[in-house]
């Protein structure tokens, strides 16, 4: 069977340019984060299949790559359903498994504990722009932290962040899923039909309003519900006023203080932001995963199209391995897309040291190569980055190439 040279479909090599920006931003996101106080942890890239199919991660969990069984656990003759076959999976996302780490370690760790992971993911996807099937994750989480300082800290992070890579004028959506069960409570939808609503809600950015009543209409809901479902939409702004516009409108069916904290998070992020951006607040907002169970925000950017991060407070699935909830609350930037984004600008690292290149004629004598070997050493323990290669016959080319790689100078030795 002939060998393949090309990466599984979803995946991808990665050349040194790509791989010199990606060290940059992980590099740029460790110092940024740290500065918040978030500490690094890791988690394995294989988790129980129990927890990744636990109902908690949406349309994510339709796309797991799953693990057979090893060794004398499997025997395919005697299988008779999957879980006969199968007892992991690659991780599809890094909450879940920090969920399962803080179940595991929380006697060792600080209340609050505020975590930075980073690590692929995988997911069996379609793959296209700015999406793959093995990728990068940046997830920072708050744990223990019930009020919201956890939205105004995840939210100030990411957003210094982004500013420190040359992101500007972008937008930070945000909206609360308890916000969005009032909507649907208010409008008359039954409770049992929440998610499939929410569903349709969250197209309203690519289908528009008419999109989103006629998604409605198909699915059978009552024309009562979808006409002041259309009302609300059609008056509320995307500001704090639009916040307090559905306080008053939803009434009783908002849970009292879920405004106010929202009113609050924009408030103080706005006042006090270091990068260029706009918070508004999102009232089709939905996020994808079902473990959300209060604030939901996502970062929109207009060069990309879509959204490049997002995340939110997800109170309650610590509790599903300990029995007793955990607040907390994360925020997760698409490490992939930043990066996309950045290569499409032609975006440079910014120089660190100073890049020189010696080129060395190809009969040099051994005594004379020695020499600028030392040479290298003696300008490397001075904080040059020097790289030493034979001089070939194209001598021009291979100049130039060592200047795009952003070799300011570079010297010739001879034998």
């Amino acid at each position: 069977m002939a060998m393949k040279k090309k990466p599984t479909t979803g995946m991808k090599d990665i050349l040194p340019n790509e791989m010199e920006i990606r060290d940059y931003v992980i590099q740029q996101i460790k110092d940024t984060y740290r500065t918040f106080g978030f500490q690094s942890i890791e988690t394995p890239c294989v988790e129980h299949i129990e927890n990744l199919s636990s109902r908690q991660g949406g349309e994510n969990e339709k796309l797991i790559f799953k693990i057979l069984k090893r060794g004398q656990k499997l025997n395919l003759e005697t299988a008779e359903t999957e879980s006969d076959l199968v007892d992991g999976g690659l991780r599809y996302d890094l909450t879940v498994p920090l969920a399962r780490y803080y179940a595991n370690n929380a006697a060792e760790l600080p209340v609050p504990f505020k975590a930075l992971q980073m690590g692929n993911v995988w997911r069996a996807d379609r793959p296209q722009r700015g999406r793959f099937r093995q990728f990068m994750q940046c997830d920072i989480d708050i744990l223990g932290e019930p009020s919201y300082l956890a939205e105004i800290e995840l939210i100030l992070a990411t957003t210094t962040l982004l500013g420190k890579l040359d992101f500007t004028d972008f937008t930070i959506r945000i909206n609360n899923r308890k916000m969005l069960k009032a909507m649907a409570g208010y409008c008359g939808f039954p409770e049992e039909s929440y998610d499939e609503v929410f569903i349709c809600l969250d197209k309203m950015d690519k289908i528009g309003m008419d999109g989103v009543e006629s998604e409605l209409r198909e699915a059978g809901y009552d024309a009562g519900a979808i006409s002041r479902c259309r009302e609300l939409f059609e008056t509320v702004t995307g500001d704090v006023a639009g916040i307090r516009y559905m306080k008053d409108t939803l009434g009783d069916c908002l849970e009292e203080g879920v405004a106010e904290d929202l009113e609050t998070i924009i408030r103080t992020v706005e006042q006090v932001k270091t990068a260029d951006f706009r918070i508004v607040f999102d009232p089709t907002l939905v996020r994808g995963m079902s473990y959300y169970t209060g604030p939901i925000f996502e970062i929109a950017m207009d060069e990309f199209g879509g959204s490049v991060g997002g995340g939110g407070r997800y109170d309650e699935m610590i509790g599903k391995f300990t029995g007793n909830d955990t607040c907390a609350c994360g925020f997760s930037i698409g490490f992939e897309r930043i990066v996309m984004l950045l290569l499409e600008r032609g975006y440079r690292v910014p120089s660190r040291a100073p890049k020189k290149a010696y080129l060395v004629e190809k009969k040099v004598s051994p005594e004379r190569l020695m020499e600028v070997i030392g040479q290298a050493k003696a300008e490397r323990e001075q904080g040059v980055q020097v790289s030493i290669s034979i001089m070939k016959k194209n001598k021009k080319f291979q100049k130039e190439q060592l200047m795009a790689e952003g070799y300011e100078q570079i010297e010739e030795y001879f034998a």
